[in-house]
């Protein structure tokens, strides 16, 4: 008989699948913190997330269609918003070319935070990635009857996967040292692969310098188009 994959582990991968899954959202919702990476699809939006998120806010980079990025960070209820000139260029512009003039309105907004009107249909949107337990939650949702899967390692970590619906319903990947805290999760329908790494690892959380911010004055759009 071959070595025990479980030999000096924390347990989990003896369990069983819904027991497992049932441990890692558990040890998700408990922790202060975490760092996200990878790629989520939103309402047909395809979006790659670097962000760090804990229970008071979060920061970070959003890339939409691999076009255009933009950095968010959420301190409280309040929202802010970093761009480059190309996508304040095309806010309001309904898919169509941004003029000279356009450009040279959103120049005076690089560098600068602006603060999205909670009543703006992109605070929705947006805040979304910032909210810790929001994003969890929806990340960690898993579709069809669960069973365990291989054994493996994400970032130098062993662990135990729990797949969904063949696979289809998407899996998770837990941790066998320590808190069995989720480590990768492929949800189902190739709706995005991400990473959770420096669980419960603080990190400083800030408004932007008065100087840095600016007022929009109007509304933005919640697609970037």
């Amino acid at each position: 008989m071959g070595d025990d994959p479980d030999a000096g582990t924390n347990g989990v991968g003896k369990l069983t699948a819904p027991q497992i899954e049932k441990k890692a959202r558990s040890a998700a919702r408990s922790a202060e913190a975490v760092r996200l990476s990878g790629t989520v699809v939103s309402n047909g939006q395809t979006y790659r997330l670097q962000m760090r998120l804990k229970n008071s806010g979060g920061h970070g980079e959003v890339s939409h269609k691999g076009k255009s990025s933009f950095e968010l960070l959420r301190v409280g209820k309040d929202l802010y918003l970093k761009a480059n000139q190309d996508f304040w260029a095309r806010q309001g512009k309904g898919g169509k070319e941004p003029t000279k003039n356009d450009r040279r309105a959103a120049r005076k907004l690089v560098g600068k935070y602006v603060k999205v009107p909670s009543q703006d249909p992109a605070y929705k949107q947006f805040s979304g990635f910032t909210d810790m337990k929001v994003l969890l939650d929806g990340l960690l949702a898993l579709d069809g009857s669960r069973e365990v899967g291989d054994h493996g390692e994400v970032g130098g970590m062993k662990t135990v996967r729990v797949e969904a619906g063949d696979g289809n319903g998407g899996t998770v990947d837990v941790a066998l040292h320590g808190t069995p805290y989720p480590l990768k999760l492929q949800r189902g329908g190739d709706a995005g692969t991400v990473r959770l790494s420096a669980w419960n690892q603080s990190f400083t959380l800030s408004a932007p310098k008065k100087e840095q911010v600016v007022d929009y004055g109007k509304q933005i759009s919640a697609d970037g188009s």
